[in-house]
């Protein structure tokens, strides 16, 4: 196997292995000689890179990953209308566009495995990087008085669910698009369930 040339694009590609590996299959199942694999080098190379080891590797993937998050949706919303379903279909946008978190994975999985404080860090920066932007929307939607719900936390860690669950649809069992099944789970949220009255 090559060894890494370039420091800064071998480094990139190591981290692009790592993230890809470890939103597949999780913390505890990748191990080192799998991202060396999968960037064609020998794992002892790893090291040179990230002198951490692997919990130093997820732990630098998975803040990248939620900083990515957080400026993407922060640019979807800012490019959307002004009104809270355009904001929540352009957070389902980018939310569908990249490689689903598996937030679930993350909290009963990924975190128990890595050191506690790094772990609480890590849960603290996707709260604050995913959830809180939904909820600021919610209650800036509340504020021009759009939407009413006294727990938009909850509105916020639902929906985001939700859009993330649109993921684990395997491909031959769509029967329409996941941005359509987004918008109207968004529509579903938004008007509800219960026939309008008359």
């Amino acid at each position: 196997m090559a060894e890494l040339e370039p420091k800064n694009e071998a480094r990139e590609r190591v981290l692009d292995a790592a993230e890809r590996l470890f939103a597949q299959k999780g913390y505890s199942a990748v191990t080192l000689r799998d991202i060396a694999a999968e960037v064609g080098i020998r794992h002892t190379s790893l090291y040179h890179h990230v002198p951490g080891g692997k919990e130093e590797l997820f732990i630098e993937v998975t803040e990248r990953n939620l900083d990515r998050h957080r400026n993407g949706l922060a640019e979807a919303v800012a490019g959307s209308e002004a009104n809270i379903r355009a904001r929540l279909c352009a957070v389902a946008d980018w939310l569908l566009s990249q490689p689903p978190m598996d937030l679930v994975r993350m909290v009963y999985s990924d975190m128990p495995a890595i050191d506690q404080a790094q772990a609480f860090r890590l849960s603290e920066l996707a709260y604050t990087s995913i959830l809180v932007p939904l909820e600021i929307e919610l209650i800036q939607a509340r504020t021009r008085g759009e939407i009413d719900h006294p727990n938009l936390g909850l509105v916020a860690g639902g929906l985001l669910g939700m859009l993330e669950g649109l993921h684990a649809i395997p491909d031959y069992a769509l029967t329409e698009s996941r941005q359509t099944m987004a918008y109207q789970l968004i529509d579903v949220m938004l008007d509800g369930l219960r026939p309008a009255k008359l």
